[in-house]
């Protein structure tokens, strides 16, 4: 009986580590420098959510939130936002060139990228707490079709994206 005690309390706190995430700039897994510089980039453009790009922008954005219900989104999120959270959009009409893509957030939020009507998977995903300007960071494999990138579950009404050519 007390060695199932002692697995059950091992297996609580093996669960409860894993789920935090690391903390500090230096803990992502691939250099975030230009990725941070784009998002903390005094001349980042803002948009309102709902607003269409011809091209991929090649600085960050600044993109306004409204609440899930006033954000119409595209496609229901693959995850229910929160009570009390933000959500938008913004629509590319052309992907320059096909490749992999790092999308970067100055918060935390759930990202939905929608190309050719089927939601896309991250080939790679990078996050920390405690890092000025960056929060999460994620590589896409995108072709040159027009592409949807959803936001949802933030905690403020706007956020900084950029979306650059991975390195």
């Amino acid at each position: 009986m007390r060695i199932l005690a002692l697995l059950a309390v091992l297996s609580i706190s093996a669960t409860s580590a894993f789920a935090e995430e690391p903390s500090g700039c230096d803990k992502f897994k691939w250099p975030i420098e230009r990725d941070r510089a784009a998002l903390t980039a005094p001349d980042r453009t803002k948009l309102a959510s709902g607003a269409e790009q011809a091209v991929v922008p090649s600085s960050a954005i600044t993109l306004g939130l409204v609440t899930p219900a006033e954000a119409k989104l595209p496609s229901p999120p693959e995850r229910t936002p929160k009570d009390g959270t933000f959500a938008g959009f913004t629509s590319i009409k052309a992907v320059p060139k096909a490749g992999l893509y790092t999308i970067s957030l100055s918060s935390g939020a759930w990202v939905d990228l929608v190309q050719g009507g089927h939601f896309l998977r991250p080939v790679a995903f990078s996050g920390a707490t405690d890092c000025d300007g960056i929060r999460k960071t994620m590589k896409y494999e995108l072709s040159e079709k027009p592409v949807v990138l959803q936001i949802s579950g933030a905690r403020n009404n706007s956020l900084s994206i950029s979306i650059l050519p991975a390195q």
